[in-house]
Formats: C-alpha cells, sequence, structure tokens
C-alpha cells in the first residue's frame, strides 16, 4: 500500500516505536527493503538521497517502481526524498509522485530554514505529500576530519521552526553522524535533549545516521521519541557483503542468481532495525 509518512509516523508516535527508513536507489534495493518490511509486518519509508536521485535514479523513474511495489505489498509504503536540498527537485519529485520529502534548509541558517521548508510544505500539503524538515545539522564521519556532530538541535529553535513550517516530522541533531563510523566508535546521544525537543513539540521524531549507532542508543532513542530512523551505509554494507560472499562461494555464478541472492542476504540488516525500532507487527 502507497501511502505518505503523515499517517505512519503519528502511529508510531502515538505507540512509541520507530518505522524504518532504509536509503535505496534502485528496483532491487526497493524490493529487497519491501520484502523484509513484508516478513515482519512492518510499515517502511523507501528513501531516496538526493545525490543518488541525480546521479542514479531519477524521481520520473523511481517513483512507478516503487509505487507499484508498493500496491502489489500489504505493508504500508512510503517513498521520501531524502535530504533535499533544491526546490526545484523538492517540487519535482512532488510532481512525479513521491509520497513524502524531507527538506534539508540548514545550510541557510535559521531563518532560511523556515522559509524553505515552509515554501515546500505549503506546496506538498494540498497534494496529499507530508514533509520532514530539520533543525540543528547532522555530523559527517567521512572526509578528512572526523565530526561526532556539527550543531545539536536547540529545543527552543524546534518549537519555533515547527510552529512556523506546519511540518509532519522533525529530524532532529544528537550526536549521529552520516557515514560509516571509525573501527570500534559508538556515537554518543544527547538523550536529555532528545526528551525535552519531544515534550516541546509533540512532533513525530527522526534520527538521521541510524547506520552504525549501537542497539543500546537507538533502543533508547526510539524509548525517548524517536519515530523515524534513517539507515543507509549499514544497508549498502550489507549489499557489498553479499556480493562478495556470494562470488568467494561461486565465482563463476549466473548475474540473475548473484542478485537474487544478495537481495535475500541483505533483507536480514532491515529486519533487524525493524525489530530494534519496535515497528515489527505494526502494519
Amino acid at each position: 500500500m502507497y501511502v505518505s509518512m503523515k499517517d505512519m509516523l503519528q502511529k508510531a508516535h502515538d505507540g512509541a516505536y520507530a518505522v524504518m527508513a532504509i536509503n535505496c536507489f534502485n528496483l532491487e534495493t526497493a524490493r529487497t527493503v519491501i520484502r523484509a518490511a513484508e516478513s515482519e509486518n512492518a510499515p517502511i519509508i523507501i528513501n531516496l538521497y538526493q545525490d543518488h536521485l541525480i546521479q542514479h535514479c531519477d524521481s520520473e523513474l523511481i517513483t512507478p517502481i516503487v509505487k507499484v511495489l508498493a500496491n502489489r505489498s500489504k505493508v504500508k509504503i512510503a517513498l521520501n526524498f531524502d535530504h533535499g536540498q533544491e526546490v526545484l527537485l523538492l517540487k519535482k519529485a512532488i510532481d512525479d509522485g513521491f509520497s513524502s520529502v524531507m527538506v534539508d534548509g540548514s545550510r541557510f541558517g535559521l531563518e532560511g530554514n523556515i522559509a524553505m521548508t515552509r515554501e515546500i510544505v505549503n506546496f506538498a500539503h494540498p497534494k496529499g505529500v507530508s514533509v520532514e524538515g530539520e533543525i540543528g545539522c547532522i555530523g559527517a564521519t567521512e572526509g578528512a576530519e572526523f565530526t561526532e556532530h556539527s550543531m545539536y538541535t536547540d529545543p527552543d529553535e524546534a518549537v519555533r521552526f515547527a510552529r512556523e513550517t506546519s511540518i509532519d516530522a522533525l529530524a532532529v541533531s544528537i550526536g549521529s553522524s552520516h557515514g560509516n563510523y571509525p573501527a570500534d566508535m559508538i556515537p554518543s546521544f544527547d538523550f536529555e535533549r532528545l526528551r525535552q525537543i519531544k515534550a516541546m513539540t509533540g512532533l513525530p521524531l527522526v534520527l538521521h545516521g541510524g547506520s552504525g549507532s549501537g542497539e543500546k542508543n537507538i533502543c533508547q532513542a526510539v524509548k525517548d521519541g524517536i519515530n523515524k530512523i534513517n539507515v543507509g551505509c549499514d544497508f549498502m554494507n550489507a549489499n557489498v557483503a553479499a556480493v562478495k560472499n556470494r562470488l568467494q562461494e561461486n565465482p563463476d555464478i549466473n548475474y540473475y542468481d548473484l542478485v537474487e541472492r544478495v537481495e535475500t542476504d541483505s533483507m536480514e540488516i532491515v529486519r533487524h532495525y525493524i525489530r530494534l525500532s519496535g515497528s515489527y507487527n505494526k502494519n
């Protein structure tokens, strides 16, 4: 069933669990994630990161693929534009049929972020499309220098941002980062800040950079108010590992069989996160 994130995340907010949002970029990755959600009877969000959408699979191409898969499924499935930084791309994705978008206007400062996010909300809501906004900046684990976070979310700014944009969900920065963490590192989360933002906004909250954050952090974050968890690297890493393992087992494997086995193998990491998030049997 093809849906927006709005009701899906409101139900998670009311039920104190989180819905997984897994970064995909083609038929095979989207199908893997949906099959995993079906096996756990869980709602699921297919995330399309802006760079992947531009470089590999644009909104005109990916939308009908996900819609067909969703309408063949009994679980609720949303298609979300992840970290949309360009107004024209966000609007095009909405017009092409994305059911949800995430606006990343953090580089414009608070005032610019509010203005950009409000513009997309006003464009999306009449079309039945939900909007996630972000206040605070998520750090990066890859590049010349590791930074655990760029800027934690300020609770007072979060309240103003939510009020002036009418977003459906809010991504917050509490210590997670995008990318693969250095070996043996588990980030430290500011749970008190998370609880404060939850109490002050009353919104479904989103954790970006869920990959490598650690089971204890994930479970506590859900307990304290996170209702959507984004995972990209762990899923992509699982796909790479599955390819390597299958080729090691049989270097002469037929490509079709390789793809099918990689999909099956890569389902397990998605199922693992669904269980951690508490969204199994919540469809």
